[in-house]
């Protein structure tokens, strides 16, 4: 087997919901022993979210495959003894626990770096240490209130947010990323660092276009619904049969051509109302109406065809069965199949291919699942593990 490039790396992680999840899952990926600390009989609550993949919770399965559930009631009797116990093989700790509770628990860098000076602490939050937001509860979807992403997406009439949690995703990959990057310093230094990672911080710097476009007061980007605020044509197009086509023009080469050999209508290329961009997106009502009237009597097919043949940059508008199905993935050989509570699943292997090794596809742990064999790994004896468990610690 290939080596992975965080193998022998030992990952804790107070986690729940999503970014923590999201961000150690990544970590599994490359290798890394990621131990997911749950609480006994009730577990991440992200278990509970729904019932969609054979009983199990569809956030669930997929941020935390290839790792191993350990359940801890870290305010219980003994609890102290297992972190005593496993903290000094530990790399990387993780946690996105409510502000202020990783303190309290004795888990902060603070608290933890002169014991273990090569330990990588990375604290995942809604609004991060300091400022008058810290304690401040945060969800994915009041992140993308709070960033401003909600403002500029949707219709005309009414906002909307991204139809997956994007604000965890951001936060989680940032997470992700600086972690590799403090794991490149302590090989230089010796020294493990402190990682603030924030939710908004996350958000607003995928915000940083609609941000400048208004920049010193100018007006913000309208809402657009699938289309694009700043550039036209560009979105979606409905074509016969109920289906819907969506493209994108980006210069005015492109524009010449689509009007030629798309529309079938050269003499549009040099409409008044629709010469540059700027114009277009003003006038993108009336330039709708026309491209809508040539697109009624087609298939969708036939109108990628036309696009295709023209170098016109389109897509189909699939559905989650439709992404499933996708024939690049499945030509890519973009699944796999990973093992889980209820049976075989499948997976998605990460973005990105390395020929010198392949990712780590693991079963997506049962809660509680491997605590027996961590404590006795931490040597622990029958009789203190059971005790443990008698006193609902485990």
């Amino acid at each position: 087997m290939s080596i992975r490039p965080l193998d022998g790396i030992t990952v804790l992680s107070f986690e729940h919901a999503i970014a923590a999840p999201f961000c150690t899952r990544q970590l599994a990926d490359l290798g890394a022993r990621v131990i997911k600390v749950e609480r006994p009989g009730v577990g991440d609550f992200a278990r509970g979210y729904d019932e969609r993949v054979r009983g199990m919770a569809s956030h669930f399965v997929w941020t935390n495959r290839s790792k191993e559930s350990l359940t801890l009631d870290v305010k219980g009797e003994g609890a102290q003894d297992v972190l005593e116990a496993i903290l000094p093989e530990v790399d990387i700790l993780v946690q996105n626990l409510a502000p202020g509770a990783a303190k309290r628990l004795g888990l902060s860098f603070e608290q933890l770096h002169e014991k273990f000076p090569r330990l990588i602490v990375c604290d995942i939050s809604g609004y991060g240490e300091g400022g008058p937001y810290e304690k401040k509860k945060a969800y994915d979807l009041l992140i993308q209130s709070e960033s401003g992403f909600v403002s500029v997406t949707g219709t005309k009439d009414d906002m909307a947010k991204a139809g997956c949690s994007i604000a965890d995703i951001a936060a989680g990959m940032y997470a992700y990323t600086n972690i590799l990057s403090a794991l490149i310093l302590r090989d230089r230094t010796g020294e493990g660092s402190h990682i603030d990672v924030s939710m908004l911080e996350s958000m607003v710097e995928w915000m940083n276009f609609p941000m400048y476009y208004a920049f010193e007061g100018q007006t913000p980007p309208i809402r657009a619904g699938a289309a694009h605020a700043a550039i036209y044509p560009y979105g979606p197009f409905p074509v016969a049969g109920g289906q819907t086509v969506m493209l994108g023009l980006q210069n005015e080469r492109e524009w010449k051509v689509f009007c030629e050999q798309v529309l079938k209508q050269a003499a549009l290329a040099e409409d008044e109302r629709f010469m540059n961009n700027t114009l277009r997106t003003t006038n993108r009502d009336a330039l709708r109406d026309l491209i809508v009237q040539s697109f009624a009597s087609q298939s969708k097919d036939d109108v990628i065809a036309l696009l295709e043949e023209a170098g016109i940059a389109n897509a189909s508008v699939n559905d989650m069965q439709g992404v499933w199905d996708h024939p690049q993935l499945k030509a890519r050989e973009r699944w796999e199949n990973i093992d889980s509570p209820v049976g075989e699943l499948p997976a998605l292997l990460p973005p990105g291919r390395n020929n010198r090794y392949d990712y780590r596809m693991d079963a997506v742990p049962g809660l509680g699942q491997h605590t027996d064999a961590i404590l006795h790994e931490l040597n622990l004896s029958d009789a203190q593990i059971e005790k443990l468990k008698t006193n609902g610690v485990v």
